[in-house]
């Protein structure tokens, strides 16, 4: 039984829900092994027809946990102590986006609340994201002294251009979900109360669709943004 997650399957359609309310569901080595683990189970779930992840209470996906940061001034040591936790997080979850953006089975995220740092980056891995509105985005990496680079940035690449991709990586900048949709990187924004049956519903109108057709068009589409992005 996963510890950090809640796994349901509906019909064929995978439901992954961040399950740390307590803790905004921040990013955990632990969590980001589970949920690595949780994908490929679904990639080799010859019955899965589609998945959405989302999370539980207020809050999608906080990102790291940046507590040791907390009171901190000093850039230098705000990114000594920071480092750390980018180090445990980052091979799991980068794995894990391979995953997911190569399952041939439609993908939607589901965010309510934040969608921070990593939790965004998980975001922006699925084929479709649908918000709540008021659901907050933002990556503070920059301003933790992590440098934005590999796969986050390649999938900004095959999103916005490079003045929108300062603003996000650069300038940590916060957005609503409603700013996010004619960036093209919000699919929907709806009421809170809406957010899962609107992903059900998506969900629900794609795999009526002619699952081969949708597969090789979603590896089509994957190996454009590879190639155009410079991501190998």
């Amino acid at each position: 039984m996963p510890k950090n997650f809640l796994y349901e399957k509906r019909d064929g359609l995978v439901i992954l829900t961040f399950n740390r309310p307590e803790k905004r569901n921040f990013l955990s080595e632990e969590l980001t092994l589970e949920y690595e683990r949780l994908v490929g189970e679904v990639r080799d779930d010859k019955s899965a027809r589609a998945l959405i992840v989302t999370g539980n209470s207020n809050s999608f996906c906080a990102g790291a946990d940046v507590t040791p940061t907390r009171g901190v001034t000093d850039p230098e040591e705000i990114a000594r102590r920071f480092a750390p936790v980018a180090q445990v997080l980052g091979p799991s979850l980068g794995r894990s986006f391979d995953v997911v953006r190569n399952l041939a089975i439609p993908t939607i995220c589901a965010v309510n609340g934040f969608a921070v740092g990593g939790g965004w980056a998980i975001a922006l891995s699925f084929d479709f994201r649908i918000a709540a509105a008021g659901a907050e985005f933002w990556f503070p990496e920059v301003d933790l002294g992590a440098p934005m680079t590999g796969a986050i940035v390649h999938e900004l690449l095959a999103h916005v251009g490079p003045a929108i991709m300062r603003e996000i990586t650069i300038n940590c900048r916060h957005y609503k979900a409603e700013e996010l949709l004619p960036l093209g990187l919000v699919n929907q924004v709806v009421k809170p109360a809406e957010l899962m049956a609107g992903a059900l519903e998506m969900a629900r109108k794609l795999v009526a669709k002619n699952a081969a057709a949708v597969a090789l068009s979603k590896a089509a589409i994957t190996q454009w943004v590879n190639q155009a992005s410079g991501r190998r």
